[in-house]
């Protein structure tokens, strides 16, 4: 058996930047990339939720009260998540703006 070795050192910094490290200069940056992310998973979330509430309304519209109540609870849960991040958001731009100073840099 023979081994296999590459012929020239692959960088992989160099191919891909996210390997190399994150570099935080300030605390803001840090909780800037944080908040970028829950954003995303809070848009996920609902969508998700949404889709499971949605099917529970199809499949519990002839059938078992119960389920039904269960799916209008998940999208009802769902939307007023979203308008509570959405709301967030809109609080921190609005200090942003007021105050002028930047709370979040990566988020414009």
């Amino acid at each position: 058996m023979e081994r296999v070795f590459a012929q020239t050192p692959v960088d992989i910094g160099a191919a891909f930047t996210a390997a190399s490290g994150p570099h935080f200069d300030s605390i803001g940056s840090l909780v800037s990339v944080i908040v970028q992310n829950a954003f995303m998973a809070a848009g996920i979330i609902f969508f998700v939720l949404l889709v499971i509430g949605g099917f529970g309304m199809i499949a519990g519209g002839g059938g078992d009260p119960k389920n039904l109540e269960k799916s209008k609870q998940a999208i009802t849960g769902a939307a007023i998540g979203l308008i509570v991040i959405v709301g967030s958001f809109w609080i921190i731009q609005l200090i942003q703006v007021l105050t002028g100073i930047t709370l979040l840099p990566g988020i414009k």
